[in-house]
């Protein structure tokens, strides 16, 4: 199992200026401690019917587990990314498994 050292942003939809109409994410991010669980990829061929699409598709479905604080805990769905290996995650699913979260990319 691969630790883990990252940021977590989490996202709250905000009015921007106010009485504006215009909803925008602010942004918050926080750095953990925890254990990349899971670290897989799929190569993807579906939709292979002309020769227009040359490349397949890659997805992950990589699961990271966190060690929370109370914020984390209290905050479980605004989560947004996570930044890991030098990229930005989309979080897809998050677990709470007290003290863990188990972020799903």
């Amino acid at each position: 199992m691969a630790r883990f050292y990252g940021v977590v942003g989490y996202g709250e939809t905000v009015e921007s200026p106010p009485d504006s109409g215009i909803w925008v994410d602010q942004i918050t991010e926080f750095a953990y401690f925890g254990d990349v669980i899971r670290n897989t990829r799929k190569l993807t061929t579906e939709g292979f019917v002309d020769s227009s699409k040359l490349n397949s598709d890659i997805s992950v479905g990589n699961s990271i587990s966190i060690v929370a604080d109370q914020y984390a805990i209290d905050h479980f769905f605004l989560i947004k990314y996570v930044q890991w290996m030098g990229t930005f995650w989309t979080v897809d699913n998050v677990e709470v498994q007290s003290p863990r979260l188990l972020l799903r990319l």
